[in-house]
């Protein structure tokens, strides 16, 4: 047990000294949220719900897709490329510990992403949720994050590191546009709408924005997380014993 809180403390020293960590979690939402939140009419509503919180939800999410896609799918394929892996298992470590440690470690620096977006949309925008929603918010992008985690430690399993680079930043990238994240999917043409309800990232703000929207869950949406986190999780077993059994 103390081998494995010594390992989630050094993946959360890794992941906090991470410049693109920084960027992509952090410093990208909440500048985007500073921007379209001063830009458009602050009285707008979004399905019922103001815009203001509507894309706090959106922002926040969006940073800790970020996080955990980008953080997660370099930190796996780099340290499979130099050997990590294999010198873990020469170690006392239990064999589970390496990935839980970082999987640990990147949902407490989720959790502090979530709360400082929080208090920048209560403070700065004058947001205002019931206590309960701001709870159940927080809990729904905590735990709702597990799909993109498995897709990071997917990609991981890529052995070149330009490789998952690009092709993390693209998935990133297009999923949250496509998804929603940006601006409303209200606001796209009626195809890319349909492909929206079939995007993770679209799945994932819905069941927050419905929170704030006083609505109950989408439990077509859930599923869909669930099967992707399902998709996801089989592809990367199923590709690391390939790969160690080469």
């Amino acid at each position: 047990m103390r081998a494995m809180l010594a390992q989630c403390k050094a993946e959360l020293l890794r992941t906090l000294r991470n410049r693109k960590f920084i960027m992509f979690a952090l410093l990208m939402p909440a500048v985007f949220y500073f921007i379209f939140t001063s830009t458009i009419d602050p009285n707008t509503e979004v399905g019922g719900m103001d815009w203001k919180a509507y894309y706090l939800i959106s922002m926040t999410v969006f940073g800790v897709i970020g996080g955990s896609i980008n953080t997660l799918s370099l930190r796996f394929a780099q340290e499979r490329m130099q050997g990590w892996v294999q010198l873990i298992k020469l170690t006392p470590l239990p064999s589970g510990a390496y990935v839980f440690s970082k999987i640990a470690a990147q949902s407490i620096v989720n959790l502090g992403t979530i709360v400082l977006m929080f208090i920048i949309g209560a403070v700065f925008r004058d947001v205002h949720l019931s206590t309960g929603q701001w709870i159940a918010c927080g809990l729904w992008i905590w735990i709702g994050v597990v799909p993109f985690m498995a897709l990071g430690t997917l990609l991981g399993t890529i052995r070149s590191i330009e490789v998952v680079q690009v092709l993390a930043q693209l998935l990133f990238i297009g999923m949250s546009a496509l998804g929603g994240l940006w601006m409303p999917i209200q606001t796209m043409p009626q195809l890319m709408q349909h492909i929206a309800l079939w995007l993770p990232t679209y799945r994932y703000g819905q069941g927050a924005w419905n929170i704030i929207a006083g609505v109950s869950p989408d439990w077509a949406g859930i599923a869909v997380l669930a099967a992707y986190v399902i998709i996801f999780m089989v592809l990367s077993s199923y590709i690391i014993k390939r790969q160690e059994a080469v």
